[in-house]
């Protein structure tokens, strides 16, 4: 079969376009300038996170009638669709953040339900903020339609007083000017040149490295995930997409087929070894449960730790997600990663073709530093490492890539929220060798599991960066750098140990050996937890934050609000 013949009696779209009883169906379709060949080709939905929120997302408008281009090119039909992004950077550092993480469910439901109620056939997702790429991604899984992820592509880097910058210098210069160290002049300036174009935050935050993801676990285009929101080569990655999801759906490629669990392996190795985002090990355990796979976040580790890390790329290295791109892109870290036998090969890959097939033909280029051999690492373990002790039962995470040290031990200092801490730390209320407590942020207890870089970038601005620790039941953004531990779990709201802590406590954090914990007995830890009352002072008491909440799994299985494809009995693509 191929993309012209399709045979509409097995495909969901004979639900609205097929049949004498749907005449009131395609007069809605006649109505939008339709034809009768267009009403009865494949209907395929292109779902886009634009908005005017933040530049990640200010491009994917465009990108979308070319893929819309790409379909209407190989028989198809697209049919264009809208949902939210919340993005971190505006969200950041107050009560926003809280509608952050519930974002993401938000986004997958809401391209489920575009899709069920319209019966299309087949989806391209374009997605430019954190929690929308991870987002689209579980909503692919979740329906099993023919799809293609297409990333809108990362920011240029900024310029200031020569040097390369990017929004976490911003996030960093707030600290710097807290104490002294930069003026208002510069500061005004920084934040005039940080961001010069559209696309998503440029070095390997949350969402490039969930773009990266995307290569890895197969479900985008080789090399699309790399290319700069404001290159114009973005057009024929969009126009190769919209041609190739007609492919996929006369094939019958479906995302399934390509996220197994060698797929999210594939997945876990890359973020390891380009140093990204420790929220990876929250998003890739949902996008397994939407495929019924068990991934959770000890999964994620044991990945993490047998990775080398191998891009020099911010926050912890040198680079941005434009050089990462020019050097060779996400096909090139991945070759080596390959060649050394740390990926998968035989993983089916959105071309049509395998993991292996695909990298074939990439060729190593000695020209570049950005990218360093598989066997002859930035550091012989990943950039990202899995923790677990008496005060993490459940796990945590740390980013280790740019840590010069790797264990600390200190008292704890204990704050219910993050705004206490960051008033803490903009006071400078702390002490050298504090091990700062942020607790009641998790899934539940925020509600939403907040990113704290407000703090840890005030914290790194001071100059206390690797000078003070910092663990938390929330979250980090990609930009944080520093001794900084999130994902603790259990979470305080639901008794863990962190809610049991009190100022003093001394703690330890071993990422060599993989260890957290709090120097206290099982006897008194079970004393206190007597003891301990939950907090009663939740706002959040209707609205979507208390159905989140009401709702919310442990962030160790990746803070999922639904049972998910093992309790499945049929998916979307087979009504």
């Amino acid at each position: 079969m191929d993309a012209r013949t399709f045979d509409k009696s097995r495909l969901p779209s004979r639900h609205v376009t097929e049949g004498p009883e749907r005449a009131p169906h395609r007069a809605f379709l006649y109505a939008m300038g339709l034809s009768g060949e267009e009403i009865h080709q494949p209907l395929v939905g292109v779902a886009t996170c634009w908005n005017e929120s933040a530049p990640c997302n200010i491009a994917l408008m465009r990108q979308a009638q070319v893929v819309k281009k790409g379909v209407a090119h190989a028989s198809g039909t697209p049919r264009e669709f809208c949902t939210i992004t919340v993005t971190d950077g505006i969200a950041m550092g107050h009560q926003g953040m809280k509608s952050s993480l519930a974002s993401r469910e938000v986004i997958a439901d809401s391209v489920e339900l575009s899709m069920r109620g319209h019966c299309y056939d087949a989806l391209v997702g374009l997605a430019g903020c954190d929690k929308s790429l991870p987002g689209m991604m579980m909503a692919m899984c979740r329906l099993n339609v023919p799809s293609v992820f297409i990333y809108g592509g990362s920011i240029l880097p900024g310029t200031f007083k020569g040097k390369q910058v990017t929004v976490q210098d911003v996030y960093e210069a707030v600290g710097m000017h807290s104490v002294g160290e930069m003026s208002d002049e510069d500061l005004a300036e920084l934040e005039q040149v940080a961001c010069p174009s559209a696309g998503a935050c440029g070095a390997q935050f949350t969402a490039n490295t969930m773009a990266t993801v995307s290569e890895a676990i197969g479900l985008a285009l080789p090399y699309s995930a790399g290319a700069p929101a404001p290159y114009e080569m973005r057009d024929q990655f969009c126009m190769a997409a919209g041609e190739k999801i007609m492919e996929l759906l006369a094939r019958e490629i479906r995302p399934r087929d390509i996220v197994t669990l060698k797929a999210l392996e594939n997945a876990a190795t890359v973020v390891a070894a380009s140093g990204g985002s420790t929220n990876a090990a929250l998003h890739l355990p949902a996008i397994a449960h939407e495929c019924g796979i068990d991934f959770d976040l000890f999964d994620v580790a044991e990945i993490f730790k047998k990775t080398p890390y191998i891009a020099d790329l911010k926050p912890g290295g040198k680079y941005v997600a434009k050089d990462l791109f020019e050097a060779g892109g996400i096909p090139l870290l991945m070759k080596t990663l390959l060649d050394h036998g740390f990926m998968h090969g035989d993983c089916m890959t959105v071309t049509g073709r395998s993991m292996a097939e695909n990298l074939k033909n990439v060729e190593w280029n000695d020209q570049q530093d950005v990218v360093y051999p598989a066997n002859k690492p930035i550091t012989p373990t990943g950039g990202v490492v899995g923790l677990k002790g008496n005060l993490a039962p459940d796990g945590a995470i740390v980013k280790v890539a740019g840590l010069a040290k790797q264990k600390f031990s200190g008292p704890a200092r204990c704050f219910d929220h993050e705004e206490a801490c960051f008033e803490a730390v903009t006071n400078r209320n702390y002490k050298e060798g504090d091990v700062l407590v942020i607790r009641y942020e998790g899934p539940k207890g925020g509600p939403g599991m907040r990113e704290m870089l407000a703090t840890t970038a005030a914290l790194y601005g001071q100059g206390m960066g690797d000078k003070v620790a910092l663990i938390t039941d929330g979250r980090f953004s990609g930009a944080t750098r520093g001794f900084c531990i999130g994902h603790v779990g259990p979470e305080a709201a639901v008794g863990g140990p962190i809610a049991l802590l009190k100022d003093g406590d001394v703690i330890t954090i071993d990422a060599i050996e993989g260890t957290l914990d709090v120097e206290l007995s099982d006897e008194e830890l079970e004393e206190r937890r007597k003891a301990w009352e939950a907090p009663n002072d939740n706002p959040y008491q209707s609205g979507v934050l208390w159905k989140y909440a009401d709702q919310v799994g442990a962030a160790r299985t990746g803070a999922v609000t639904h049972p998910g494809g093992k309790s499945e009995v049929e998916c979307y693509a087979n009504v």
